[in-house]
């Protein structure tokens, strides 16, 4: 068999909806339809949408979290032999807080087609809706449940200074929110429940405001609005550019709004401390 009459396999990581079926794209149907196999974290769910889509006779296999490395590297070698997978999680992208990144890894390292079929996205959805700043954003899939792992990861959650994205199982929302209240009361919040399907609902406040509510059902999406960190006044170097730019001749009110833009200060405050000087110096 000649280079170029080899099968082409190829891996596509198809998201499925969240929620609302009619989420699901055309291209992700073409994926199922021309797939060899459907690579699926829940084979029993991923059956259910193939019966929805009228799409029969398709091998399904199980991919979970804790695939062995036998496993992975048996998948890509069934690509690399001419294999169609299409791999799909529970819902949304698979390998985004669900299993599939080491597949998709180990066929990125052998040079194999890997195809990303997108689509709702449980991340974006809250994030779009949130009303929160989303030209930067981190995202911080699960957090750890207990101990100093757990502690790390809401330190550097609270000190992020672009907005966050996180996921909470419902059981444990109402404690994570509590926690992250009794350390940034005024931190802006929307907890985002059920997106996509019929009890879709978003509750948008303080996190000392969400976090008054006790009881959370279905998906939790939660968005944090950027942290603000205090500025800390150098009045050392305030000084010190006071003391150049009137030696340079600048008039009073041109050093104020000259040290305000350069050193991120108020105007008013650099004003404030001129006067505070010497009468001569002041005015």
């Amino acid at each position: 068999m000649t280079e170029e009459s080899e099968p082409r396999g190829w891996l596509r990581v198809v998201a499925t909806p969240i929620g609302n079926l009619e989420d699901l794209t055309p291209r992700a149907v073409r994926a199922f339809t021309e797939a060899s196999v459907i690579l699926a974290e829940d084979t029993r769910r991923a059956r259910q949408l193939l019966t929805h889509l009228g799409i029969a006779g398709k091998r399904i296999a199980r991919l979970d979290a804790h695939a062995e490395r036998f496993a992975v590297a048996r998948w890509v070698e069934l690509v690399r032999t001419g294999a169609r997978i299409a791999m799909v999680s529970d819902a949304g992208t698979p390998g985004v807080s669900d299993p599939g990144a080491a597949v998709v890894r180990a066929a990125a390292e052998l040079g194999l087609t890997v195809e990303s079929i997108p689509g709702a996205s449980a991340v974006i959805a809250a994030l779009a809706a949130s009303g929160m700043p989303a030209d930067r954003f981190r995202f911080f899939g699960f957090l750890p449940r207990k101990g100093g792992a757990r502690r790390s990861a809401i330190a550097e959650l609270l000190a992020t200074e672009e907005t966050v994205v996180f996921f909470e199982a419902p059981q444990r929302a109402a404690r994570t929110l509590a926690e992250l209240a009794s350390l940034a009361p005024e931190r802006g919040a929307c907890v985002a429940r059920e997106l996509t399907k019929m009890h879709e609902e978003l509750v948008r406040g303080t996190l000392a405001e969400v976090s008054l509510r006790v009881e959370w059902r279905g998906e939790i999406t939660v968005v944090l609005g950027p942290a603000v960190r205090e500025h800390v006044l150098d009045e050392a170097a305030i000084e010190a550019r006071i003391t150049e730019l009137l030696a340079a001749g600048l008039r009073s009110k041109e050093v104020a709004r000259t040290v305000a833009a350069e050193l991120s200060v108020s105007a008013r405050e650099v004003y404030k401390m001129m006067l505070a000087r010497a009468p001569v110096e002041a005015l």
